[in-house]
């Protein structure tokens, strides 16, 4: 189960952060965009660590207080998640 959990959150963490690359990408070259609401849900469902790495280094939707907000949401589940397995496992 650890082992899960941990593969789980390194992919979606390296996905957000190469979603919000494509996105700023995008945005530069004045094509499609990823929406808002993927680049948020890939970010609350804990891809936080790789989103906030993201709009840092890219300098994306950095002036957008709901995605610091819901980025770090995502981190405070990456870690209340590992912790609970931490602890189920023993």
């Amino acid at each position: 189960m650890r082992d899960i959990v941990i593969i789980y959150i390194f992919i979606i963490n390296i996905s957000a952060f190469f979603l919000y690359k494509s996105d700023k990408e995008r945005a530069e070259r004045k094509k499609w965009r990823i929406s808002e609401k993927t680049l948020l849900t890939m970010g609350f469902i804990g891809g936080g660590i790789g989103a906030l790495s993201a709009m840092h280094i890219f300098r994306h939707k950095t002036k957008h207080y709901y995605f610091w907000l819901c980025n770090i949401l995502g981190i405070v589940l990456d870690i209340v998640i590992v912790a609970l397995v931490l602890r189920a496992v023993g």
